[in-house]
């Protein structure tokens, strides 16, 4: 096995773009972790590792659908900042909404930053190998399994305090940790906080527009110049398939959070990191 991408045609660029923004689509609002899916798909594939580049500026798809769906949420928590802004009206629930989405962005900018200037390795790191992410992933559907169990999902979004974007950000730092989720961090702190399930997803979803928006156009430039992209065009390609993929996930997630629990994500993140783990040690092997 090897993480050596090789560098391929445009149709192959395209093709592989294509299946790595579907990859993203379907994984990226979902807790069971795009970085880890990302990672492991084009391994599977004999793609090797897209890297940390290619990733970020396909998630900008995810971004672009997450941004069109909640339009209307968006619209509203400007209206209440600038009127927050103009009279002091912090106290409503849309400039709270505001807030606590500034306050809990600020985590994942820091730590990002600190990655960036202080580890250069990171891309290349034991993070990124594939029986981490398998633990990591096991882990996570462990804590997501408690959050389920003893959350007592009490509040909603109108009742969110910047305090609640501290506790949720800071999960969020995690997903900096491939095999984690920043959605399935996100869900799993604001279950154990109390939140109900749909109205978690709903502020995991919005929080992570500044993070994943700003990682993304911070690695537009590596993207463009890694071989293993195939230029612009394949770019592009991920980037739509990854948008209208996101949209679909976005919406179903949110009508079977409605109606359901979290336990089919606990399953199939325990399963994912069992049958990652036993396939690893196969092919170490071999």
């Amino acid at each position: 096995m090897t993480d050596v991408v090789a560098a391929p045609g445009l149709l192959e660029a395209c093709w592989r773009n294509l299946i790595l923004g579907v990859v993203q689509g379907l994984t990226e609002f979902l807790p069971i972790s795009s970085t880890a899916h990302l990672k492991v798909v084009p391994v599977l594939a004999g793609w090797g590792d897209p890297g940390v580049s290619i990733t970020a500026v396909i998630q900008l798809g995810s971004i672009a659908a997450v941004i069109a769906y909640f339009r209307n949420d968006l619209n509203n928590v400007l209206r209440g900042i600038t009127a927050a802004v103009a009279r002091g009206q912090w106290r409503e629930p849309q400039a709270r909404l505001g807030l606590a989405m500034a306050v809990g962005t600020l985590p994942i900018l820091l730590a990002g930053f600190l990655i960036k200037v202080f580890w250069p390795g990171y891309a290349t790191s034991p993070l990124r190998s594939v029986p981490a992410i398998a633990i990591v992933s096991i882990v996570m559907a462990l804590l997501l399994a408690l959050a389920e169990q003893l959350g007592p999902r009490i509040k909603n979004l109108d009742q969110v305090q910047g305090r609640d974007g501290l506790v949720v950000g800071l999960a969020q730092v995690l997903a900096l940790i491939p095999g984690v989720s920043r959605s399935g961090s996100t869900l799993t702190a604001s279950l154990f906080d109390g939140w109900q399930r749909a109205d978690a997803a709903r502020f995991s979803f919005l929080l992570g527009i500044p993070a994943i928006s700003i990682a993304g156009l911070v690695e537009l430039k590596d993207a463009f110049s890694d071989p293993s992209s195939g230029g612009v065009l394949p770019l592009l390609v991920g980037i739509v398939s990854a948008a209208v993929v996101s949209w679909l996930a976005i919406d179903w997630l949110i009508r079977y959070l409605q109606r359901h629990s979290t336990w089919i994500f606990v399953a199939y993140r325990l399963l994912f990191g069992v049958l990652l783990l036993a396939w690893w040690m196969t092919a170490g092997s071999n």
